[in-house]
């Protein structure tokens, strides 16, 4: 099938298999699992009876991918593969919390994943890494008039209806996290307060992070292991302040360039850059194009 095509997926055809072959034991658990649900625990008819899937499981991935890649109508994904719309639908929804589960790869080590702030957190302690944070917003669609809650979602950066996600990489620029998906109205650093960053900054002593101005409050309760740009300096400063500041500046520019690396790579996929779906599932879909 022409969809496996690099192009398309994202990934190569070798990790495409891998991952085909990764998911088969999940996806059958959880279509048994719905059967019992939804016929109780004897079977009816032998197994293998019945209509046959119009979109066998390999199938099902790919065009989960093609969404999630460049967000087709699901409608001409199903004419491609001659089904009705609906069962391009049912096959998203089925294999994406599966991507989603599956975290975030460790560089180097392939056994390891890390699939929570904390996850992360103890890796960084145990390998000795610097972790590089920033947040990154994705425009949504904007909600219905009158609905409660709806300014949450515009942003006071981009004046637009967007959902916050932060990241998390290595100075190599290799995303470890991403999560805390929050309304775009949020503060940066409040939606990673929100997510426990302080708390396991605590329990983890030996971990060192390097922010941007949005994150001062962490630098100021931290100081010693949480790094930020410093002030600028008042207009009436001397040149030798002024010049000061610059270098020390962009040496921290340099520092966290990194994760601004990391946040680019992401918004290669379509849905990352302007999602069109409901926005309970961007979450989803950010732990699964990422992971």
């Amino acid at each position: 099938m022409a969809l496996s095509h690099p192009c398309f997926t994202g990934i190569s055809r070798q990790h495409l298999g891998d991952l085909i072959a990764e998911l088969v034991d999940p996806w059958t658990a959880q279509h048994e699992a719905a059967l019992t649900q939804r016929r109780g625990p004897d079977r009816r008819r032998a197994a293998g009876a019945g209509p046959k899937p119009q979109l066998v499981f390999c199938d099902r991935v790919l065009v989960t991918l093609v969404v999630l890649r460049f967000q087709l109508p699901h409608q001409a994904l199903a004419v491609l593969y001659g089904v009705d719309r609906s069962s391009v639908t049912r096959a998203v929804h089925e294999v994406r919390p599966l991507l989603a589960r599956r975290g975030f790869a460790v560089p180097g080590q392939p056994q390891l994943w890390l699939r929570t702030l904390a996850d992360m957190f103890a890796y960084a302690s145990a390998c000795g890494v610097q972790l590089r944070v920033d947040a990154s917003e994705t425009q949504v669609r904007r909600p219905r008039a009158h609905r409660p809650g709806r300014w949450a979602f515009v942003s006071g950066k981009r004046k637009q209806n967007t959902i916050k996600v932060t990241t998390c990489s290595d100075g190599q620029g290799r995303t470890l996290w991403t999560g805390a998906v929050r309304p775009g109205r949020m503060h940066d650093q409040t939606a990673a307060k929100s997510e426990g960053i302080a708390d396991l900054l605590s329990q983890h002593p030996t971990v060192t992070v390097c922010v941007d101005e949005g994150y001062r409050g962490l630098a100021t309760a931290f100081p010693d292991r949480v790094t930020a740009p410093s002030r600028k300096p008042p207009k009436n400063a001397p040149a030798e302040q002024v010049a000061c500041y610059q270098q020390a500046h962009t040496q921290q520019s340099s520092r966290r360039i990194c994760v601004e690396h990391a946040i680019a790579e992401h918004k290669q996929w379509r849905s990352l850059q302007r999602w069109l779906g409901r926005r309970e599932y961007l979450g989803e879909t950010t732990w699964r194009s990422l992971g």
